[in-house]
């Protein structure tokens, strides 16, 4: 089965609001095993609203407006369904009992536009409105379903959960399944040249690769009539991906680098320590978003200028004075100062110009330094990023973060 998604709105074509309607459509749909191939937007004009309907019967089992279900008279989706299909509306005694309730709990006076809203096709399944007056209907014709949902992403939502999702649920009869394999470290060029083969043979499961911020994603998606089947369809080709990423897949559907983290580190019972400049907190904000992140995180300190580096965590004034703040020196120092005074097992730091200001041909705009410290010492890396001050403070946060999830993945 395929869907339809249409907009109803002028202020959608206008810019005036997104189209959030669609998208969480667009989601709940591909749970079921719909697939979605199109997205219209039209505005509030009949002539144009039954093109875009003729155009859609001819191609999709199920079509959806959101929108146009309000009192005034440019609110005409569900009449011009209607219109279409060649139903006639009566009052929905119902719907309209509902209505003059809604109005007098919120102490709002009903206005006799608003009975417009309970006028449906006789033949229609009613889809009731628990948060505001505009009900919603599915109207059936030559096996296609056609639903009209209002625009208010709240209203919409509820309204789809309770009443349009379970009656999708019987016509379809399947689920969508999926695994997200999230991969960092090597380009989405490169993830592709390593699966293409999965990717040109594709059926059932089939694999889509996403590009995330900073990272590349692999989304395994299976259509199937129960959780366990989908599993099933699901496992064999992750197996394989996992044969030939390794280490670069760094975690699954929900998992981010930093909880990856928080986790090794537990199951590691090692504690961490971070020292900043450039990345200014960064890092020991994404640690400190996960739950539970205080069990292994002793501290978070932004050392952003050479006193603090100094005062804070030691380093030597003569290794700022001869090799700079960003310096891999500098780098080192900031690890293992940060270790020391919190008394952690490891220590990581970075110190890096992420401009628009401060470089220079010797030391460019994007160099940073980040090192990580343990009871064997130190070591450090140069890193070159390109972008602005944002991309660059946090490419350097993740290319730290990653370096220390590798790190703690080959502690025994």
């Amino acid at each position: 089965m395929n869907a339809e998604i249409i907009g109803v709105g002028s202020e959608l074509l206008l810019g005036q609001i997104s189209n959030t309607d669609a998208q969480y459509l667009s989601r709940q749909l591909s749970s079921l095993g719909i697939d979605v191939f199109w997205h219209t937007v039209v505005g509030d004009n009949r002539d144009r609203l039954l093109q875009t309907l003729r155009i859609a019967s001819d191609r999709s089992d199920i079509i959806i407006t959101t929108g146009g279900l309000g009192p005034t008279m440019d609110d005409l989706s569900k009449e011009t369904v209607a219109e279409f299909l060649g139903l006639d509306l009566v009052l929905h005694q119902p719907s309209l009992k509902r209505i003059r309730e809604h109005f007098a709990a919120t102490g709002r006076t009903m206005t006799k536009n608003n009975i417009k809203q309970a006028m449906f096709p006789r033949e229609s399944i009613i889809l009731q409105n628990d948060i505001g007056t505009a009900p919603g209907a599915v109207m059936e014709d030559n096996g296609k379903s056609y639903i009209v949902l209002p625009g208010p992403p709240s209203e919409l939502q509820h309204m789809f959960d309770h009443y349009a999702f379970p009656y999708l649920k019987r016509k379809s009869g399947q689920g969508i399944y999926s695994r997200v394999l999230r991969i960092y470290g090597i380009g989405e060029s490169a993830v592709e040249e390593k699966v293409k083969d999965l990717l040109e043979n594709q059926k059932n499961p089939t694999l889509a690769p996403l590009i995330g911020v900073g990272e590349v994603t692999l989304r395994i998606t299976a259509k199937a009539s129960s959780p366990e089947e989908g599993e099933a369809l699901i496992r064999p080709m992750q197996q394989e991906i996992e044969k030939r990423l390794g280490t670069a897949i760094y975690g699954f559907d929900e998992d981010r680098m930093e909880s990856v983290i928080v986790n090794l580190l537990r199951e590691k019972g090692r504690t961490l320590s971070v020292a900043e400049s450039c990345t200014g907190g960064l890092v020991s904000n994404r640690i400190t978003n996960v739950p539970g992140s205080s069990a292994v995180l002793l501290e978070g300190c932004v050392t952003y200028s050479n006193q603090a580096k100094t005062t804070r965590l030691g380093v030597s004034p003569k290794t700022l004075a001869a090799y700079g703040a960003v310096s891999t020196q500098t780098a080192l120092e900031m690890a293992e100062g940060i270790r020391n005074t919190s008394k952690s097992d490891i220590g990581i730091a970075t110190t890096g110009i992420a401009g628009p200001g401060g470089g220079s041909p010797q030391k460019p705009i994007g160099l940073v330094h980040i090192a990580i410290a343990d009871q064997d010492g130190a070591r450090a890396k140069e890193l070159h990023l390109d972008g602005d001050r944002m991309l660059i403070k946090n490419g350097s946060a993740m290319r730290l973060l990653n370096w220390l999830r590798l790190y703690l993945l080959s502690l025994k």
